[in-house]
């Protein structure tokens, strides 16, 4: 008998998808809810029911919390997942789905209040014993008590918004003569994002590296971690590949990440998925807690493929009642996994590229996963998060999950739209990637300014069947217009010939 009768995902893209076929597995009912962008969204033509909950904007529609427990109340749901982002971390939405009679799937709204402020987590994590990166016990208010406490700890530090995230609100000072604009400009943005101005000091890690443990707590108090995802390349502090296990953390020092992880959630009774987020230098192999995130990661599946354990199944047997189906020790981690996030964006100039996807062909083969909402004809659109896929390699070694990722790149196919695929190709090259030793600062050390013959050229036959096809039948584009279809076609036959 299935857990729940009917969930609700309040989410959209690639995550309401996942959602929606663990629901399947399960024997559960899924709903699906979407924006007037969303009308065509793959999510709402898999789910069991879908309903309409406002306009395109997010504020009128998927932030919009009491139209979504209407929502689920219309269509008789027990209980709504929020996937991640939106509001999956907030604590409104989930006091407002208990008062509704509706099981949230996550954390409590305790875990959540805990967790959400940085500056009391890291007072917690420093009860339960969990290293802290040197700073500010609290707030700081003024810029010359931010001035005293660099001085004290050190340049460089990071100035960071108490309610931050995703890379708001955080800025790196390396001289004194900068701490007054990055102190105020932290604390607007985290009143402009976040609705709380509080910033507090920590010291900046030369070295570092993104290292996060997968951590799962249920309601009879049990707490277990599935080891680490390595996070480490990003832009302006927006992950862009992970894998796990990382190729920098020592075994011993990976235990002890997932043992003082445990501890920290046992110190606020989690329950549910959770992730908690650690600066690792990369030089002492020293390792400090930054951050827990109360809900589920964009890169769960890489946890997924090497542990073997279905986190979405789990986080809704857990939000039933059900205790944990595992223990520690019965969680190995085997072989290695890779995932890309794959954005509608100019791969050269990082902006958006939303538009009408033309040619999609999803790669194919043995050990790989490809999340996506994308097809041909769906026109992405520009109020959301650019990801619109998410392609997951696996390999019994990590050399081999980077040469299996590199060949489903080569036959991803998306046209219409551009795309990073193709900088994820140039970065799994390089030979910092490929030796496991880059930091936070890779992307920004070597494609930060990005010139568009740093990139390989990619002329795989699929592709260039695709674009040749493209080319023909919509010259009338300027972008097309720019792509000669003979010499296209005459590039394909020569690749043809040298292989034949």
């Amino acid at each position: 008998m299935a857990v729940f009768k009917k969930i609700l995902i309040a989410n959209r893209g690639e995550i309401a998808i996942r959602i929606t076929r663990a629901c399947r597995e399960m024997g559960i009912g899924s709903v699906a809810v979407f924006s007037d962008a969303d009308r065509d969204s793959l999510h709402v033509f898999l789910a069991d029911e879908a309903y309409h909950i406002g306009p395109s904007p997010s504020k009128e529609s998927y932030l919009n919390y009491q139209k979504i427990i209407e929502v689920a109340k219309k269509a008789g749901a027990d209980a709504i997942h929020p996937g991640y982002g939106f509001l999956s971390e907030n604590t409104n939405f989930a006091k407002a789905c208990d008062e509704a009679g509706i099981t949230f799937i996550g954390p409590t709204v305790a875990n959540i209040e805990a967790m959400g402020d940085k500056i009391s987590a890291k007072t917690l994590m420093k009860k339960s014993g969990v290293p802290t990166v040197p700073g500010s016990d609290g707030g700081v208010d003024s810029v010359e008590e931010a001035i005293k406490i660099a001085e004290k700890i050190g340049l460089p530090v990071i100035i960071k918004a108490s309610a931050g995230g995703g890379g708001k609100g955080m800025r790196v000072v390396r001289k004194m003569d900068e701490i007054e604009s990055a102190f105020r400009a932290c604390r607007s943005e985290g009143q402009n994002y976040f609705a709380d101005p509080t910033v507090y000091i920590e010291k900046f890690i030369n070295d570092p590296k993104h290292i996060e443990i997968q951590v799962f707590g249920d309601k009879h108090n049990n707490h277990v971690h599935l080891f680490e995802r390595e996070c480490s390349v990003q832009r302006r502090n927006q992950k862009i590949i992970e894998e796990s296990p990382s190729p920098s953390v020592p075994q011993e020092v990976r235990l002890r990440m997932g043992e003082a992880s445990v501890r920290a959630a046992k110190q606020i009774n989690y329950v549910g998925a959770g992730t908690i987020e650690y600066i690792f230098d990369n030089t002492t192999k020293e390792f400090f807690f930054m951050e827990m995130n109360t809900r589920l990661q964009v890169e769960h599946p890489i946890t997924e493929i090497v542990t073997g354990v279905d986190l979405v199944r789990e986080q809704i047997n857990v939000a039933a009642g059900k205790p944990l189906s595992f223990k520690q020790e019965d969680i190995k981690q085997k072989g290695h996994a890779i995932e890309a996030r794959i954005c509608a964006e100019d791969p050269v100039t990082y902006k958006p590229s939303p538009g009408v996807i033309r040619a999609c062909r999803h790669p194919q083969g043995p050990f790989m996963r490809v999340d996506s909402y994308a097809y041909p004809g769906y026109n992405v659109p520009i109020f959301y998060d650019p990801m619109i896929s998410k392609l997951i390699t696996w390999g019994d070694t990590r050399e081999e999950a980077i040469n299996r990722m590199q060949r489903a790149l080569s036959e991803f196919v998306l046209t219409g739209i551009k795309t990073n695929i193709v900088l994820h190709r140039t970065i799994l090259d390089h030979p910092t990637f490929r030796d496991g030793t880059y930091t936070t600062q890779f992307i920004e050390k070597n494609f930060e300014v990005i010139e568009p013959e740093m990139f390989k050229q990619v002329e795989d036959p699929v592709f260039l069947i695709a674009a040749a096809i493209e080319a023909y039948n919509d010259r009338k584009s300027k972008d097309i217009r720019q792509l000669n279809v003979s010499s296209t076609w005459r590039r394909l036959g020569r690749k043809m010939q040298l292989r034949t």
